[in-house]
């Protein structure tokens, strides 16, 4: 017999002092899609769905794929917006839940024009808390290539501890070498 897991109450929206974090939604796509191609210099060396230059249609798709994901609490995407225009800024989540532990991770990204303000350092230790707090998590994780120094920042900052370095653990997204990958964690 099946051990059923309770999961928690888990928030379509979450608020921090200047941003407002949801749920992705259908016709989230084309905002999505645009952010993408202005930072795909940025972006490009740590994310593969960049490297396939994604049509709007594309990233509509995969943001109906990750409603329907976090309606299932398999995962729980959250679009990050400017509180007070509602410009879109950046997507963070909880990936690799597993409810029954519970733990999780948090993976994220920025648009280029908003990156260095601090937001992604307000939404992660926002999801932080929330795993932590609110989840009952018993461990959080953030993996990162150990070359991408600003994702590194993120839980440098928040106090997350370094906990080792796998090396050549993947392939670079160009498939071109091999990466080492650095796992961070926070527990209770």
């Amino acid at each position: 017999m099946e051990k059923k897991v309770k999961i928690p109450e888990v928030p379509e929206e979450l608020f921090t002092e200047r941003l407002k974090l949801r749920m992705p939604k259908p016709g989230d796509g084309k905002v999505i899609n645009a952010a993408i191609k202005a930072s795909v210099d940025e972006l490009k060396p740590w994310l593969g769905f960049v490297l396939e230059d994604p049509s709007p249609a594309d990233t509509e798709i995969n943001t109906m794929e990750a409603h329907i994901l976090f309606l299932k609490r398999e995962n729980l995407r959250y679009l990050i917006f400017d509180k007070e225009t509602d410009e879109f800024i950046g997507s963070t989540g909880f990936h690799n839940i597993e409810w029954d532990m519970p733990k999780m991770e948090i993976g994220y990204w920025i648009s280029t024009a908003q990156s260095g303000k601090g937001y992604m350092m307000e939404a992660v230790s926002t999801l932080t808390d929330l795993a932590l707090n609110s989840f009952g998590c018993r461990r959080v994780e953030i993996l990162c290539d150990a070359e991408n120094l600003k994702s590194r920042a993120v839980p440098e900052k928040l106090g997350y501890v370094l906990e080792g370095v796998l090396h050549n653990d993947e392939l670079s997204v160009d498939g071109k070498r091999l990466t080492d990958t650095c796992i961070y964690a926070k527990w209770q």
